[in-house]
């Protein structure tokens, strides 16, 4: 939470938003936000600290565990249709990745921007080799694009 709040200007960059969600009450999150997390981000988090108090949304989304009363912690792109792009959903000994949270809003963008008619290969970022889908893509990505074009095999 304390990485995304670091990072919401680059979010709001985007033309995105940030919503998180826990089934801790309003004053929890407040209590949180006041007591730590504003102690390693100036100002606290900028963003909406939802309450899903008995899990509605959480079940909505397959992330509510029943049995202990929380949300398992996930991550969801929706995009300004209200489609889920994309999600991730790890247990807490394992934190997420912002910067790579980024780079999957952009490549999103990308996509849309285009009209699908340019998609993004494993580790795109913005500027890089993109593919063009089509007959002449069909058993070729080889010839167009490469794993070690974006990741060093040393």
């Amino acid at each position: 939470m304390s990485a995304v709040a670091d990072n919401y200007d680059k979010f709001q960059k985007l033309g995105t938003e940030v919503i998180s969600m826990s089934v801790d009450s309003q004053f929890v999150h407040k209590v949180w936000n006041d007591t730590e997390l504003s102690k390693m981000v100036d100002g606290g988090v900028p963003f909406h600290m939802a309450s899903d108090g008995g899990g509605v949304i959480g079940t909505m989304y397959g992330v509510y565990n029943a049995k202990s009363g929380v949300d398992v912690r996930g991550r969801f792109l929706i995009d300004p249709d209200g489609v889920i792009q994309a999600m991730e959903v790890l247990t807490p000994p394992v934190g997420r990745n912002v910067a790579e949270t980024l780079r999957q809003i952009a490549a999103f963008q990308h996509v849309r921007e285009t009209g699908g008619k340019e998609v993004t290969p494993s580790g795109w970022t913005p500027g890089g080799k993109v593919l063009k889908p089509g007959e002449d893509l069909v058993a070729n990505v080889w010839k167009f694009w490469n794993p070690k074009d974006v990741y060093d095999k040393k």
